[in-house]
């Protein structure tokens, strides 16, 4: 048994859905005994950067498989600034729609609490919270329009956040790298941030610049966290791209710094190389700087700013042969291929191979991007306050979609961490990467009664083996569930049993209390 970063050997005791006992148990009687000599049995998984929510899954695929199988018991969404409420009219939710298909979903909520009684009336595998997106905020006051939010805008963003945070919102999250969020002022941000303190909640960040620009990105961040005292946690941090990997020490330092002078710092991290993102995100920040989709293929098709974008792409000195195309709305032929080969193909070189693709498909393509340096991943995820996190998505594993290639992480994030960090580079004590998943992202949430072995928490376990653990899910063949993990209770039910889903679906909505 593994848990509050120590093993012992103890037989654990589940009663409803709560755990009855920790101890010796070999006297007992019970429905049902699993014997898990020689495995490992912990609380369950949790994963404080998921997207099932805006990516829709938890309606179209609400077991949530790909997250069970890895041991995931409990999800946070709302993250990166977008949550699926609070919303003033139905069709804000256009901002998280994601190019899915949303006809079959009844959007009636507007209330966060609204929100949370639709999504009870399905039955979800997995426990789930959720921050509030600081875009739908902007969204449902501002519309479209990207820009400085006045003083009774901004009390209108507070009114519908502090409302949601009455509803059970565990904070907020924000992306102060898109249209919206370059937008917002210090004033906006600070109204948001008190709500946050007065609230108990917490902030979580999609840093503004995750390459070049990183270190002004953190000390913005930790500017306001210090002014607000809010604290700070940075989402599925990494530094990105060759040119930016030499900032990795720099920013590490200006964290730890903060940490020092008593600031409450967090983060989490993927275990990968490659990073899965939308395609026009490479794109320059002034042809992004509108918004709009109409706008961005507006400066697509005028032939200065194609100039300026090929320029710009250049500038990035990307690896054209390692990015892969993980979807094409309108072009499913162009899929599992890299960028290099694609453009060899059609005779053009690969900035406008890119420029002409996402033309083609109304930027609704996405790409896997090998841009990440995993020793400085292994290092970081060394610091106590850093989280295991997916940053994926809960699939079903029949409803596959091979002209959308979904991101490993979403199938196998948290068993290839045993690999990357125990097995491969011996960077953790296992004990503490168990924490990482656990106990950690619990305390960082404001999770109550889980995320630790403990009388009276409730008993979402895994039992896994340790051996057999590892995350086979490939970026060509995703659809592949995680090894080693044998046994996953959700609310003292049975949701894996010997490696197989049962079929049960007991995850909850959590509020924040």
């Amino acid at each position: 048994m593994i848990s509050n970063r120590r093993s012992e050997k103890a037989d654990v005791g589940i009663k409803g859905d709560k755990i009855s006992f920790i101890g010796n148990l070999s006297d007992a009687s019970a429905d049902k005994i699993i014997d898990a000599t020689g495995k490992h049995v912990s609380a369950g998984f949790i994963d404080i950067t998921c997207h099932s929510d805006t990516h829709w899954t938890l309606f179209s695929d609400p077991s949530q498989e790909s997250l069970l199988t890895q041991g995931i018991t409990t999800i946070l969404g709302g993250n990166c600034g977008a949550s699926l409420a609070p919303l003033v009219k139905s069709s804000d939710i256009s901002v998280v729609q994601r190019w899915t298909d949303i006809n079959q979903i009844n959007v009636n909520w507007h209330s966060l609490s609204e929100f949370f009684e639709e999504l009870s009336r399905r039955k979800i595998g997995v426990n789930f919270a959720t921050l509030v997106g600081h875009g739908i905020l902007r969204r449902g006051v501002l519309g479209d329009e990207a820009r400085h939010a006045d003083v009774a805008e901004i009390a209108s963003m507070e009114h519908l956040f502090k409302e949601a945070m009455e509803d059970g919102a565990f904070g907020l999250s924000t992306s102060l790298g898109s249209a919206h969020g370059r937008s917002a002022d210090d004033q906006e941000l600070r109204s948001l941030f008190r709500v946050v303190k007065e609230n108990g909640g917490f902030t979580k960040h999609h840093l503004k610049d995750e390459g070049k620009n990183i270190l002004p990105s953190i000390v913005e961040l930790i500017r306001m966290a210090r002014e607000s005292g809010t604290g700070l946690h940075l989402s599925h941090f990494k530094i990105l791209g060759r040119g930016a990997w030499p900032f990795f020490h720099d920013a590490i330092e200006l964290l730890d710094s903060a940490e020092n002078e008593g600031l409450r710092i967090s983060a989490d991290l993927f275990p990968y190389t490659k990073t899965g993102s939308a395609l026009y995100q490479l794109l320059p920040p002034w042809i992004l700087e509108g918004g709009s989709k109409d706008k961005i293929l507006e400066s697509l098709k005028n032939k200065n700013s194609r100039l300026e974008i090929k320029a710009f792409l250049k500038s990035l000195t990307l690896h054209y042969e390692k990015m892969i195309i993980a979807s094409a709305l309108k072009d499913s032929a162009s899929v599992g291929k890299t960028v290099a080969e694609l453009s060899n193909s059609s005779g053009l070189d690969p900035e406008e191979f890119i420029i002409r693709i996402l033309e083609a498909n109304q930027l609704a393509c996405s790409i896997f991007n090998e841009v990440i340096n995993i020793e400085h991943v292994s290092d970081f995820a060394k610091k106590s306050w850093v989280a295991i996190a997916s940053d994926g998505v809960g699939y079903s594993f029949e409803k596959k979609n091979l002209f959308d290639l979904p991101h490993p992480r979403s199938f196998g994030a948290f068993p290839k961490a045993f690999e990357v960090f125990l097995k491969e580079r011996d960077a953790l004590r296992l004990e503490d990467l168990v924490y990482k998943m656990t106990e950690l992202p619990a305390s960082i949430v404001g999770l109550k009664q889980r995320g630790r072995l403990e009388k009276d928490n409730f008993a979402d376990i895994v039992v896994f083996d340790f051996q057999n653990i590892g995350g086979p899910s490939e970026y060509g063949n995703p659809y592949l569930p995680s090894t080693g993990i044998e046994h996953v209770f959700v609310n003292g039910k049975a949701a894996v049993e010997g490696g197989k889903l049962s079929g049960t679906a007991a995850g909850r909505i959590l509020r924040r209390a």
